[in-house]
């Protein structure tokens, strides 16, 4: 029910095979490597998910749902895409009432090979994770100021009060993944920037949509779905 596959090293190249993940399938909700995602567990269903990666790895994958709310045909299994991040249970509270508060630091990115058929009240797939640098990837001068201006301005039309100087001090990895998971764009736009190939087209994409979003503020349900 955790991440128990290892990678297999041929020649230069490493190979991971498919390990079994139990999922949190949860709409507007993004994981990075090495960012941090607070949640509160409360369903019976991820409290037990909860409860067994304590008992084994600390390990769950962040995923979100295709479709959600009255379009899905089975609101408690909706499709899910494919792409999703392992989080690694930093942080957690146990409650009196059996809620969890707890913090996922990201460690990879995976993707899903197959969903499983289980008896367990949550559900587990098969995914293969993808590599991860040890290296923080960095943006060049121009797209970092480009980022920081849409933001400020994204921000104030939105009524954000942001403590820009600590903005400022965070590395250009921290920025950008911190900005996707924090930005209220809709679940296609999350996943997309999930899915962008490297930093810049991430940093890219959230200009973008912070353009687009900003345009149709104040319009009814606006998304990129």
């Amino acid at each position: 029910m955790g991440i128990g596959a290892a990678p297999a090293i041929v020649g230069d190249i490493v190979h991971v095979t498919a390990t079994r993940l139990s999922i949190f399938p949860l709409a507007g909700a993004l994981l990075f490597p090495r960012m941090h995602l607070p949640l509160h567990i409360f369903e019976p269903r991820y409290r037990a998910m909860v409860s067994d990666a304590m008992a084994r790895d600390r390990r769950i994958g962040m995923i979100q749902p295709r479709v959600v709310g009255e379009r899905a045909k089975d609101a408690q299994r909706p499709p899910l895409f494919d792409l999703g991040c392992v989080g690694r249970i930093a942080e957690v509270e146990a409650l009196d009432d059996g809620r969890y508060d707890i913090v996922l630091e990201g460690v990879s990115l995976f993707r899903v090979v197959r969903e499983l058929d289980v008896t367990t009240p949550f559900r587990q797939v098969e995914a293969d994770l993808l590599p991860t640098s040890d290296d923080a990837e960095a943006l060049s001068i121009a797209h970092r100021a480009s980022l920081e201006s849409e933001s400020r301005r994204f921000a104030d039309a939105q009524g954000y009060a942001v403590d820009w100087d600590s903005v400022a001090r965070l590395d250009d990895e921290a920025l950008v993944n911190g900005i996707a998971q924090i930005a209220p764009f809709d679940s296609a736009a999350k996943q997309a920037l999930l899915e962008a190939p490297d930093l810049t087209s991430r940093a890219e994409l959230i200009v973008q949509l912070m353009q687009f979003f900003g345009r149709h503020d104040g319009e009814d349900r606006v998304t990129l779905q």
